[in-house]
């Protein structure tokens, strides 16, 4: 019985936690030059968000790499536009790309 309610309250716990955490990585999108290309839903200069996290659905990795492309840059997986570096701490980049993949 102590093991059920455990698992319960962790459950809860982890679910109110993650709209807090969307949240938070929303607001640190829209601090940094990413919004002025991307949006969540509609394609702009870049891709939409929601694009990227089905293309990059199941795919081993795809957090890191999708992460080093937005504090690095990347150029030729959407087309002929290149994507700047971004001023984003490693953290930061992490973050974003995590929440990015869990978009739908």
């Amino acid at each position: 019985m102590k093991n059920t309610l455990f698992a319960l309250f962790a459950l809860t716990a982890a679910l109110s936690v993650q709209p807090v955490m969307a949240q938070d990585a929303l607001a640190l999108f829209k601090s940094k030059p990413c919004a002025a290309c991307h949006s969540i839903d509609t394609k702009l200069v870049g891709p939409a968000l929601k694009d990227v996290a089905a293309k990059n659905a199941g795919v081993a990795g795809a957090a890191d790499t999708l992460a080093g492309h937005i504090k690095n840059g990347t150029q030729g997986n959407w087309g002929p536009m290149p994507m700047p570096a971004n001023p984003v701490t490693d953290e930061e980049a992490k973050i974003l790309a995590t929440w990015v993949l869990t978009l739908k």
